[in-house]
């Protein structure tokens, strides 16, 4: 069962990076999270410049309270509330149109994986969000291949309440097969008027070791949950062309992303928060920061 959780759900524990100087800086970072709603604690360590935050929030969320003190903050790992690695993976979307975005998947249990990002470029409204089974992206998002399914189900909504099978049944019965839909079904995310989609979803189907390697999809129109009588409804849930893609790719956990300066091209972390994540515009000389 899949959710969009919102500011409810699961807390997991958020490490960010942010540029701090002074007892000043550090007193700003706290009053920006002090009482917003589904935020459950707050540590900065100003020597490290590193901010944790227990949440039920988007991390996209967080960071924006974070930079609304005027300062910059960069996501450096996830883990869950009990400051536990159980596997976080990242997709980075991009098509051949303006749609791009960053979704991370984290392994908040053993028994639930979070999935929560952010998507840019959409039309306002519902589309369809689905993991696919390969991670090719050598034909664009045509050659992903189908949604994630291992147990052969047909197409439905994350809410359904026959997503999880009874495990005590046997499974080698062919209606208990079907009882089942696609892992990879994580329903709709909703754009906003300027077409920007964030996004929280907690699901006990997926875990984050059987997608790494596999793809992330953002399609065209709103997935009907298998439920719309067309013939792709039990297929694709008839939610349009693929929009943007990315492969899902292991990601850090908390504490294991030590990087200050990218080894590759020589940007700090602080002159990466506005570049692209590849491609044009990666290596312009970098513009002078705001003082703090």
């Amino acid at each position: 069962m899949a959710s969009d959780s919102g500011d409810r759900g699961t807390a997991c524990t958020l490490e960010f990076a942010v540029q701090m100087t002074c007892e000043s800086c550090v007193d700003a970072v706290r009053t920006s999270l002090q009482g917003v709603a589904g935020v459950q604690s707050v540590e900065v360590q100003l020597e490290n410049q590193m901010v944790l935050v227990q949440t039920t929030l988007p991390s996209q969320e967080v960071q924006a309270l974070l930079e609304g003190t005027g300062r910059q903050a960069v996501l450096k790992g996830m883990g869950s509330g009990l400051l536990q690695n159980l596997g976080a993976a990242v997709a980075i979307l991009e098509g051949p149109g303006p749609v791009q975005g960053v979704v991370r998947f984290l392994q908040l249990t053993p028994e639930r994986c979070l999935i929560e990002g952010t998507i840019d470029g959409l039309e306002p409204g519902p589309h369809g969000l689905h993991v696919h089974q390969f991670g090719d992206l050598t034909g664009n998002c045509s050659s992903c291949g189908d949604h994630f399914n291992p147990d052969g189900a047909s197409h439905g909504g994350p809410e359904d309440s026959d997503r999880v099978l009874d495990r005590d049944k046997d499974l080698s019965k062919s209606w208990a097969a079907k009882a089942a839909v696609h892992r990879g079904d994580l329903g709709n995310v909703c754009a906003d008027t300027d077409g920007r989609a964030v996004f929280r979803i907690e699901d006990e189907q997926l875990k984050v070791w059987d997608v790494i390697g596999r793809s992330l999809v953002i399609d065209e129109r709103e997935d009907d949950l298998g439920r719309g009588g067309h013939p792709l409804s039990k297929v694709t849930g008839n939610s349009g062309e693929r929009l943007a893609c990315g492969i899902i790719a292991r990601s850090a956990g908390l504490f294991q992303n030590p990087k200050q300066i990218c080894s590759c091209d020589g940007l700090t972390i602080w002159e990466e928060r506005h570049r692209p994540i590849a491609g044009e515009g990666r290596k312009e000389p970098a513009k002078s920061l705001a003082h703090l």
